[in-house]
């Protein structure tokens, strides 16, 4: 299984999300590795009555593995249900890469 199903899979079992997206930005950053750095939104009630600590802290844990090796990085839009129609269904778009030198760093 590549990386980005084991991630949906992980996600999509542990959170029964409403609206999930995991997007491989791995071409947008310094590292050579593939399968390196992930964009992930995650639409589900699990996330009710939590703060964005442990939403992160949950998807960190359900992920582990993934994060003791492969993968580098995760940009993590966490919500709820309401919280994601509040935003009309759009998240912001990740940061740019600092890379190895820190350049494409916004001043």
């Amino acid at each position: 299984m590549n990386i980005h199903n084991s991630i949906q899979t992980k996600l999509e079992n542990a959170f029964l999300p409403l609206h999930l997206e995991i997007v491989n930005e791995s071409h947008r950053h310094a590292m050579k590795a593939q399968d390196s750095h992930f964009h992930i939104t995650l639409v589900s009630t699990a996330f009710e009555g939590q703060g964005l600590l442990a939403r992160h802290r949950a998807i960190n844990k359900a992920l582990a593995d993934e994060l003791a090796g492969p993968v580098h990085a995760i940009t993590l839009n966490t919500l709820t249900p309401d919280e994601w129609a509040a935003k009309g269904g759009t998240v912001d778009a990740s940061p740019k890469c600092r890379g190895a030198s820190g350049q494409g760093m916004a001043a």
